[in-house]
């Protein structure tokens, strides 16, 4: 695994249910009873729900932290959706002396509150009237399953009440247990709404799908006709996404299906890309844990194309050092096969190198070439410092700055060559001494 996430077991949707079929609208919902939900209930949430239920206010968990309980997983974050509006909400909350944390999503229906030391995030259910394939213009509902409606996979569709009932308008609870990922309705519709879905479509199925390649035909061919669309989302919103992908299962299979259906060139990704490469680090990578630029720099058959994908998704400046680095050194920088110290040409790297994430660099590398024995090695060896100075050398006499560089990259040398064993004493004993 590419310190891939498992797809979740079968046993882990194996919790104590009580079913209930309400027939209205197709609505199928069922009780939750797990040691993972009840974990949830804080001081802060406890004090979140009474202040809701008080004021008649519908509240529910929404979305992924829906999935995740369902799976047995206790969620990260949690999304919480409500039948009240924004100014309905900041009403309640300064009437109970509640602080609110003010940004953006208010626009949006979203008001953030704090209560015991925690954030909750709250959502107006809503309905998107209006959809440009990036951005969404929302009216406000009552209605569950309107808002149910308009998110983008079947999984990721459920809300969860607050006594446990599951409410699943979408079959999304039988997807997850037959790990499937479908769209909520017709994939084009969904798609076209925000083209970012397709990326989050390929994440979803590498963190769910047991196998690669169970993919519905329907939805493969809404994302071919629709992959030009994702030239038209942001490069901070596509990385995001893609950073998920590789690090999740499937990967290999994911990223040569991008290139099949025409999603790569849109997303930053080579046109030329050195797919033969990537097969061989996928596999090389496998259970180590590898850094998404480390995967992914085995497509780039140059340092340009570092450059470019940087141009187009805004990377971080870390990322696109690692990613150049790997490209420039997974050549030359290899184990001496020959020798008795094989991790040597990379201890000697992180010497020369003297910046400070370059251990965590040469590591990356050593992911990428596949030497998880040299990994370990390297995670566990601690750099020496080199016992000389300049200052040594202007005591013994050195008074010339470009002298004293020269001979401190010679003693540096004889240094490595003994194995950064040999002490200040010994190594200025080679110094030829002015007049002497």
């Amino acid at each position: 695994m590419l310190r891939f996430l498992r797809p979740w077991p079968r046993s882990a949707l194996s919790c104590t249910w009580s079913l209930l079929r309400l027939p209205r609208r197709g609505l199928f919902t069922m009780k939750l009873q797990s040691s993972e939900f009840q974990a949830l209930f804080t001081d802060g949430l406890k004090s979140l729900t009474e202040l809701f239920h008080r004021e008649n206010h519908e509240l529910r968990i929404a979305g992924g932290a829906v999935r995740d309980l369902l799976a047995g997983v206790k969620p990260q974050d949690v999304d919480f959706a409500t039948t009240a509006t924004p100014e309905q909400m900041k009403e309640m909350f300064q009437a109970a002396g509640v602080r609110m944390i003010h940004n953006k999503g208010e626009q949006h229906g979203t008001v953030t509150a704090r209560l015991h030391e925690e954030n909750f995030e709250i959502t107006t259910l809503r309905i998107d009237v209006a959809t440009d394939g990036r951005h969404a213009e929302v009216e406000f509902t009552t209605d569950w399953q309107k808002d149910a409606e308009r998110r983008d996979l079947t999984i990721n569709s459920m809300f969860l009440g607050f006594d446990g009932t599951l409410f699943d308008y979408f079959n999304g609870y039988e997807d997850l247990k037959n790990k499937k990922v479908r769209f909520v309705g017709q994939a084009k519709q969904r798609i076209q709404e925000d083209y970012l879905r397709i990326l989050r479509y390929f994440r979803f199925y590498g963190r769910v799908v047991e196998k690669p390649g169970d993919h519905d035909p329907g939805t493969l061919e809404a994302i071919a006709e629709n992959a030009q669309g994702l030239a038209g989302i942001s490069g901070e919103r596509i990385w995001v996404e893609l950073k998920k992908i590789l690090t999740g299962n499937h990967v290999n299979h994911l990223m040569h299906l991008s290139y099949r259906l025409g999603v790569a060139p849109y997303i930053g990704l080579p046109a030329n890309a050195n797919l033969e490469e990537f097969d061989k680090v996928t596999k090389n990578v496998e259970g180590l844990a590898p850094k998404p630029m480390t995967v992914l720099a085995s497509l780039f058959k140059g340092q340009d194309d570092v450059t470019k994908l940087d141009l187009r998704l805004k990377i971080s400046k870390e990322e696109k050092n690692l990613g150049l680095f790997i490209v420039k050194n997974r050549r030359d920088l290899v184990s001496a096969a020959d020798s008795s110290d094989p991790l040597k040409p990379y201890q000697d790297f992180v010497i020369d190198c003297r910046e400070p994430d370059a251990k965590a660099r040469v590591c990356e590398l050593l992911k990428y070439q596949g030497e998880p024995s040299l990994l370990e090695e390297m995670q566990g060896w601690s750099i020496p410092p080199f016992p000389v100075s300049g200052h040594d050398l202007r005591k013994a006499g050195i008074v010339s700055g470009k002298e004293i560089g020269a001979l401190l990259q010679q003693l540096r040398n004889q240094w490595k060559k003994s194995g950064y064993q040999m002490e200040k004493d010994e190594l200025l004993s080679y110094i030829q001494k002015p007049g002497s």
